[in-house]
């Protein structure tokens, strides 16, 4: 069994012919992109992306589920609950009285 120095030489090594194969890999697809523009007469241009679902995008507003009446402070009811429907529960408080 190889020892761990050994080991750790043979990582680099296939790290650096990994790095290498790679480079010449987009080498060759850098050169089959040029090969196929040339052949349809497509520019930079041509290439643009094309319209993709966005990512992250807006997210619809949801509507507000709880109001504190002293503060006006609203909540819908996602996530972590606010500290003042919190602390109205451990007073308690239903929080059904809170509903909108």
């Amino acid at each position: 069994m190889p020892s761990y120095q050994e080991l750790l030489k043979q990582i680099e090594t296939l790290k650096k012919q990994a790095d290498t194969a790679r480079q010449n890999e987009i080498a060759d697809a850098v050169a089959k992109i040029h090969q196929i523009m040339d052949q349809y007469g497509l520019t930079i241009k041509d290439l643009g992306r094309r319209a993709s679902k966005p990512k992250g995008g807006k997210r619809a507003k949801v509507a507000v589920k709880y109001r504190d009446p002293a503060s006006g402070a609203t909540w819908t009811g996602r996530g972590r609950a606010p500290k003042w429907i919190v602390e109205a529960e451990a007073a308690g408080k239903d929080r059904k009285k809170f509903l909108v």
